[in-house]
């Protein structure tokens, strides 16, 4: 178990002032009272109800749960992070899981998993369908299976995250998070934990459409340093399959009278299948460097 003392608990928060105080609350009496709210300018009191429980509070200086993270960390000083937000859906009676396997020294990030024990109504049925999708995705990118790569309760090492590149500034901060455990061979595994209901009064943040396509766009933009043959590589066979497409039909309204010629489609053609072939070459050249960069790393550790 960790020593309270050593364990600051992060909370992004933003208009969370119906269930702040009770989440402070339930860390600070299991003796985590080391807690820093970060406020993104709430309007409905949030910073003081912060305040009146006993939580030091930072006011954020730009906007969004990504930006509001970077900004925190700079102002913490203990050994261990456990992050959460402030809307009531994750319990304070799983922080000691959380820990436990920083505390031992297996692993640096940890990551808990809402879908392990899911209270009915938590999460909507086009969420759950969501994060599905982003999950797969990420296997089939990055290749490993953190079970829910979106959840928002975490517990890192401070020194770990410190060497993470993260630039999303919305809800994409913990894809980021987890491509760059994988990027950087952050020792990580994943904890069940209990999610709950947001309660009554407590209104979410995330939009789930506008948010989603970030998340996707940012699983995939990431890909270019951990994954750059299926980065590069999935461009080219697009365009490799595009120039075809318009090969065969070209051909098609050459060799069947009557006879059409369709120079400038040939030419799109041409230019399709050879900037695919070079993408393609590019990927596997791009994926041979990052292969000998990881290789480079782990033997100066």
């Amino acid at each position: 178990m960790a020593e309270s003392e050593d364990v600051c608990v992060l909370v992004p928060t933003l208009n969370e002032s119906e269930t702040i105080g009770e989440v402070i609350d339930g860390f600070t009496s299991r003796g985590y009272e080391n807690v820093l709210v970060i406020d993104g300018n709430s309007t409905d009191g949030t910073s003081d109800v912060a305040r009146e429980h006993g939580a030091r509070v930072l006011q954020q200086s730009g906007s969004g749960k990504g930006q509001a993270i970077r900004e925190a960390i700079r102002h913490i000083e203990a050994e261990y992070v456990l992050m959460l937000d402030g809307d009531g859906t994750y319990r304070p009676e799983d922080a000691d899981a959380m820990l436990d396997p920083l505390v031992n020294g297996e692993y640096e990030h940890v990551i808990g998993d809402r879908f392990a024990d899911m209270e009915d109504g938590a999460m909507s049925r086009l969420n759950q369908f969501g994060n599905g999708l982003f999950n797969w995705v990420f296997r089939h990118i990055h290749g490993k299976n953190f079970e829910d790569i979106l959840s928002g309760y975490r517990a890192f090492t401070r020194e770990s995250v410190e060497n993470f590149y993260l630039d999303a500034d919305g809800f994409g901060v913990e894809t980021e998070m987890a491509v760059e455990c994988v990027k950087h061979g952050v020792p990580t595994t994943v904890v069940p934990i209990r999610y709950e209901a947001r309660p009554d009064g407590s209104d979410t943040n995330l939009h789930p459409i506008r948010d989603g396509g970030v998340i996707l766009v940012t699983l995939y933009q990431l890909a270019k340093t951990s994954n750059p043959l299926f980065y590069f590589g999935s461009m080219g066979v697009l365009s490799g399959l595009f120039g075809t497409g318009v090969a065969v039909y070209v051909g098609y309204e050459w060799f069947v009278p009557p006879r059409t010629s369709h120079e400038v489609l040939a030419v799109v053609a041409a230019f399709g299948i050879l900037f695919g072939v070079q993408l393609l070459m590019f990927g596997v050249l791009s994926d041979l460097i990052v292969t000998l960069h990881r290789e480079q790393m782990r033997r100066l550790e």
